[in-house]
């Protein structure tokens, strides 16, 4: 169940940059007042990262429920190279969720929620703008279940899933391999809403005219011998009749 994970972060291509959208050197999302500074947070403990921002309680329930953060801190232990962007709806952002929505949600569906939260590089908070849509996340690539798509328009960063549009309000917390941005809407992927066609029914195999015409040939043959077998049978009676009669007169 986790082994999705660990292949797409290892695996993933970081999308190419837009060649005619130069990196930017001004930050396109500030630092949060409260977030934590990256000289007192482990960088490969973001548990401890999101307790120090304070207002990511469900998000860190679900990350320790799906076994991913003990994946993540793992992964940032491990990895030398590419890095990590969480994408952190906050405790406001989960209650802005249909009530009971997240109890609806199986294991597999918790997990592929949260992983859809996670690009597979690390992305500053100065290059957005330079993300090729839709971008790749852990969840998956396939555009047409999973798209997630960045925008930045100015000092804004928007993004949209295909089912919710949101923002990035905020940076938690980066380093040199690991950058977390507080969303202000839960990131729903477009897979969990659409729902997969019923196939077709089988077409029913029209019969031939061949097999109509000797099918009713069949039938025709079948009652002409009924008719006749019933017309010997009343001319056996008829004769029968008649010879009963004849002996009659005969001993009279």
């Amino acid at each position: 169940m986790f082994v999705t994970f660990y292949s797409c972060t290892n695996s993933a291509t970081a999308p190419s940059p837009k060649a005619s959208s130069p990196t930017s050197s001004k930050p396109l999302v500030p630092a949060l007042p409260d977030s934590p500074d990256s000289s007192d947070s482990a960088p490969d403990d973001i548990g401890r990262i999101l307790k120090k921002a304070k207002t990511f309680r469900v998000l860190t329930r679900l990350l320790k429920s799906t076994e991913i953060m003990s994946n993540i801190n793992s992964q940032l232990m491990t990895a030398k190279s590419g890095g990590l962007t969480i994408f952190a709806p906050d405790d406001n952002a989960f209650a802005q969720l249909k009530a009971g929505f997240l109890n609806s949600l199986n294991q597999g569906q918790k997990i592929e929620l949260l992983q859809f939260h996670i690009l597979p590089q690390y992305v500053s908070s100065s290059n957005f703008d330079s993300l090729s849509n839709p971008v790749q996340t852990v969840a998956g690539e396939d555009p047409t279940k999973l798209p997630l798509n960045v925008m930045a328009y100015g000092n804004s960063v928007n993004i949209s899933t295909g089912v919710v549009n949101a923002t990035i309000d905020g940076l938690v917390y980066s380093d040199t391999n690991l950058a977390i941005y507080r969303v202000n809407k839960v990131l729903l992927p477009l897979d969990f809403f659409v729902k997969s066609k019923a196939p077709a029914p089988a077409p029913v195999e029209a019969e031939s005219p061949i097999a109509d015409k000797k099918s009713s040939a069949e039938d025709q043959e079948n009652q002409d011998k009924s008719a006749a077998l019933s017309l010997l049978s009343i001319q056996g009676t008829a004769l029968m009749s008649i010879a009963v009669g004849f002996v009659v007169v005969a001993m009279i």
